[in-house]
């Protein structure tokens, strides 16, 4: 990498640290320390493992009534973050990928004749 891209590197992740100092800052102030999806409440040096989760996922929407925020547990907050990939996964279906019977199979439908040593 050239000096020039490391310079712009730096500049764009100070940046970003800036602005999420701010908007943690400012959420920390405005709401309880207790985090929205699990009910945890956080003091002192805990209040560390507390995150600010933007409901519509744009880290750039950060209105001065913080209504596009949430405090979340680090924990709640990776869930929140995994439950949107694996419903992204499971929305981009493989072309070709169903049955005629509507998508579905089903494992057990020739078990009984397995049991009874017709198969």
């Amino acid at each position: 990498m050239s000096n020039k891209e490391e310079n712009l590197v730096q500049k764009v992740l100070k940046e970003q640290q800036a602005r999420q100092t701010g908007y943690r800052e400012r959420a920390l102030k405005m709401f309880p320390w207790i985090c929205a999806h699990c009910g945890r409440e956080f003091e002192g040096k805990r209040v560390k493992e507390l995150t600010v989760h933007h409901k519509d996922h744009n880290h750039d929407n950060n209105p001065p009534d913080g209504s596009n925020w949430e405090l979340l547990c680090i924990y709640c907050h990776d869930n929140e973050h995994s439950r949107d990939q694996v419903a992204d996964a499971y929305s981009d279906e493989v072309a070709g990928s169903t049955t005629d019977s509507g998508g579905t199979t089903n494992p057990f439908a020739e078990l009984g004749d397995m049991l009874k040593g017709k198969l």
